[in-house]
């Protein structure tokens, strides 16, 4: 698979040989880093409720770029980072559920929101990429 296309944006430190590489797949690391920390925050009720829902969303994120980045086949890969956006969405929408039901504040989650925001314009960057070269 030609993955050339996404070196130049996606990439700090030159050609891509890994999905370690992606700019996008080491935010989503530090997503899961974020999610981690702030659900510790949440009641031991919510053990086995809503912490382990948004720390298993927030994980689905790297987990599906690279996935599909080593199914080696781009239109595999361009189903693998929708479903790691679909997981981006989930874990935004649980957030605010743990705001609203006052496990944590609104302030408490502003910089996972704004991290949420990047990786999914870079998401859905990389996957109008990919369409465009195999159209």
């Amino acid at each position: 698979m030609d993955f050339a296309i996404v070196e130049e944006s996606y990439s700090k430190y030159g050609p891509i040989n890994s999905f370690r590489d992606l700019i996008v797949w080491q935010k989503s690391i530090d997503l899961v880093v974020g999610v981690y920390e702030i659900t510790k925050q949440l009641p031991e009720a919510e053990k086995f409720g809503l912490t382990i829902q948004v720390r298993k969303a927030a994980v689905s994120v790297p987990s599906n770029i690279a996935e599909g980045w080593g199914r080696k086949s781009s239109g595999s890969y361009a189903q693998f980072l929708r479903i790691s956006h679909g997981s981006l969405c989930e874990t935004e929408t649980q957030l605010v559920l743990c705001v609203m039901l006052k496990f944590v504040k609104q302030d408490d989650i502003n910089s996972l929101q704004d991290q949420i925001s990047e990786i999914a314009k870079m998401l859905r960057s990389l996957i109008s990429k990919i369409e465009q070269k195999n159209n």
